[in-house]
């Protein structure tokens, strides 16, 4: 099957969105009826998601064509089987594993706040967007247009009117826990996990299946080292009760942890379309799709019923709205091209790569044979703007003798 790579993305984004909608349903049925301990039921997710997501790694590693496995077919296409952690992955999935830790502690501790409304937490949550822009201009190469900004800021505050209109106020815990928490975890994982789709394995892309696996298991790792330091410092026993919690209730966490394993596979192939900041304030849709959950949970008296406020209700649907306008604004300024490059004889080629991928904007430098050298992929935000500044950066580059700019029209992906 082949897919317009734009389409690819937002399918990818829309499809962990929906997902992670369900994924919160369902934590917050288990937080009101089951394991009301949050750093209980956190580290009961990790020792069950670990064998959860083994089992389904597993089954996806099934070959059934040539070279060709289960996951590879309906889920990732880098996908070959189940594989051991390689050494030039460990030290992101260190940090991404850490990240996940305390974004799934805090996220818990949020819910439970909120008394386990989906629609309430998740607009809340996205406030991750304003950091991931600001973080991006510094960990990655590729700097914020201020389209990305506006876009970013027109979903964050949508995001939070709409966690406002249901209840009318916000606790300063629950800030704290968004701001201090949630938020800067979201960064390390999201940012660390885009590292790792990007690394080449085998001369392969990465895939997102096997990455998911072992970020459970670092998380697992990290949620055990933070309950167990909470517990001799408080002389609780959390620890104690997320086993107990494991084997109790199996059968509902483990059900969270499956559906949560397909939510971020899709996610982790966005990341490694999209600019990290780009593919969360897509993602950020599931504040639309929670709004039904939360209704049906309301319904059986799993949280508090709705508020019929009519001033409330508005609220919703301006923050809605905004969310929605954002993530159009995102999807309409998106601009690539491929430039293609020739050199000056008696220039040394990787030192005229290194110039080039320096260059805010590129994203992908080839060394091709035939009449051109080199191959530069681009993406912009601002047509103009950003072919101005690129094409001047270039310029400056005593090594290149002439280069032909091409804009992408359409670009298909087979998946």
């Amino acid at each position: 099957m082949k897919i317009r790579r734009k389409y690819l993305f937002y399918t990818l984004a829309f499809t962990s969105a929906i997902i992670a909608a369900l994924v919160s349903a369902i934590d917050a049925t288990i937080i009101s009826l089951y394991i009301p301990d949050v750093l209980a039921f956190g580290l009961s997710c990790f020792i069950i998601g670990i064998i959860i997501s083994f089992v389904i790694i597993l089954v996806l590693s099934i070959p059934i064509k040539k070279d060709r496995s289960l996951g590879s077919i309906i889920i990732d296409p880098s996908f070959n089987r189940v594989r051991l952690v390689r050494k030039e992955e460990i030290k992101y999935h260190l940090v991404a594993g850490l990240g996940n830790a305390c974004l799934t502690l805090g996220y818990f501790s949020l819910l439970f706040l909120m008394d386990g409304n989906p629609s309430v937490v998740l607009p809340f949550s996205q406030i991750v967007i304003l950091y991931l822009v600001a973080i991006e201009s510094v960990v990655e190469k590729n700097i914020p247009t201020l389209s990305e900004i506006q876009s970013s800021l027109i979903v964050t505050f949508g995001a939070i009117l709409g966690s406002i209109s249901l209840t009318g106020t916000i606790t300063p815990i629950a800030m704290a826990i968004v701001f201090l928490v949630i938020s800067p975890a979201w960064v390390l994982f999201s940012i660390y996990q885009r590292k790792l789709k990007m690394l080449k394995i085998n001369k392969k892309p990465n895939d997102a299946l096997n990455i998911r696996f072992w970020n459970v298991v670092f998380a697992c790792v990290f949620t055990g080292i933070i309950v167990g330091v909470y517990d001799l410092l408080s002389g609780n026993s959390h620890f104690i009760a997320g086993i107990n919690a494991s084997i109790e209730h199996f059968e509902w966490v483990a059900l969270t942890m499956a559906v949560t394993f397909f939510s971020y596979v899709f996610y982790i192939r966005a990341l490694g379309i999209g600019k990290a900041s780009v593919t969360q304030a897509v993602r950020a849709s599931m504040v639309l799709f929670a709004i039904p959950f939360s209704i049906i949970l309301s319904y059986f008296n799993i949280i508090p019923p709705f508020s019929t406020d009519p001033i409330m209700i508005l609220i919703k649907i301006i923050g809605t709205t905004l969310v929605i306008l954002g993530i159009v604004s995102f999807a309409l300024t998106l601009v690539k091209a491929y430039i293609f490059i020739k050199v000056k004889p008696g220039y040394p080629i990787y030192e005229t790569m290194d110039k080039l991928w320096e260059i805010n904007g590129v994203t992908r430098v080839a060394a091709v044979a035939g009449p051109y050298d080199f191959i530069v992929k681009i993406r912009t935000r601002t047509l103009v703007k950003g072919y101005e500044r690129i094409i001047r950066k270039i310029e400056h580059i005593d090594a290149i003798k002439e280069y032909k700019w091409q804009s992408v029209l359409k670009e298909w992906e087979d998946i």
